[in-house]
C-alpha cells in the first residue's frame, strides 16, 4: 500500500526479460540503496517487488499482465518515473490510499500553467469514469492528485509548483500517457451496494436511483 506522495524520482537504465518476466532497472541514487529484495516499491503507480538493489539502483520483476496493462510497454531508457516505498503502518497517511494496482491508462490533453499553480487534463478510459468524483483522489503516475473538474472522460487537476517540479509530470507533453489508478474505496462501495440490490430485489444487480431507494439509500 502506498500514499501517492512521491519520494524521488529515478531514471530507467533498462528493461530485459530474464525467468519469463521483465526486468527493469532503474537508477534511484540513495533511495536505491536502502531498499531490499521483496521489498514492494511503487514505479510510477504500480507496485513492483524488488529484485535487487545496490550501486544507487533497483531492478524489478514486471509480469506480461502488468506490462500490457500499465504504460510500461512504451518505457524506454532515459525515461523518468516516480519511486515511493511501501507505506509503514507507524507513518502518517498523507495523499490518499494508493494500492500500486493500476486500472490503465490516461492521456495528457491539455497543460495550462497558470499563477503558482498549474491545470492538466487527463482522458480516462470510460468505463471508469464511474470510479472518479469532483474533490476526490486520482493517482496519476502514482501521484496522488485531487480532481478539480469533470467533463465526460476529461479529468482537471491542479498541480502545485512543487508536484510540478518533485515528480516526473514536469516531462510530459500533450499525448503522454500516463499509469492510472482510481480510488480503491469507490470500486468497494459500488461492490457492497451491488451485493446489497443483488440480496435484496428479485430483479437481479444493477443500481439506479430507483434500486437505492428500494434498499433505504
Amino acid at each position: 500500500m502506498f500514499t501517492g506522495l512521491i519520494e524521488t524520482v529515478g531514471t530507467v537504465r533498462s528493461i530485459g526479460r530474464s525467468d519469463g518476466v521483465f526486468v527493469i532497472s532503474v537508477d534511484a541514487g540513495s533511495m536505491a540503496d536502502t531498499l531490499f529484495q521483496g521489498e514492494s516499491v511503487a514505479v510510477s503507480g504500480a507496485c513492483l517487488t524488488v529484485r535487487s538493489s545496490g550501486g544507487g539502483r533497483f531492478e524489478a520483476d514486471v509480469t506480461e499482465e502488468t506490462m500490457k496493462r500499465t504504460r510500461f510497454s512504451s518505457l524506454r531508457p532515459g525515461d523518468r518515473v516516480n519511486l515511493e516505498r511501501a507505506l509503514r503502518l507507524d507513518s502518517g497517511l498523507d495523499g490518499h490510499i494508493v494500492t500500486g494496482h493500476v486500472d490503465g491508462t490516461a492521456i495528457l490533453r491539455s497543460f495550462v500553467r497558470s499563477g503558482g499553480s498549474s491545470e492538466m487534463i487527463f482522458e480516462i478510459p470510460s468505463e471508469l469514469k464511474r470510479y472518479v468524483v469532483h474533490k476526490g483522489s486520482i493517482a496519476l503516475d502514482g501521484i496522488s492528485l485531487t480532481i478539480a473538474s469533470l467533463d465526460g472522460p476529461l479529468v482537471s487537476v491542479a498541480v502545485i509548483p512543487t508536484t510540478l517540479s518533485d515528480t516526473n509530470l514536469s516531462n510530459l507533453s500533450i499525448g503522454g500517457v500516463v499509469n492510472l489508478e482510481v480510488d480503491v474505496l469507490g470500486r468497494y462501495v459500488e461492490r457492497l451496494l451491488g451485493l446489497k440490490v443483488e440480496e435484496s430485489s428479485p430483479r437481479g444487480g444493477g443500481l439506479s436511483i430507483e434500486r437505492l431507494d428500494e434498499i433505504g439509500w
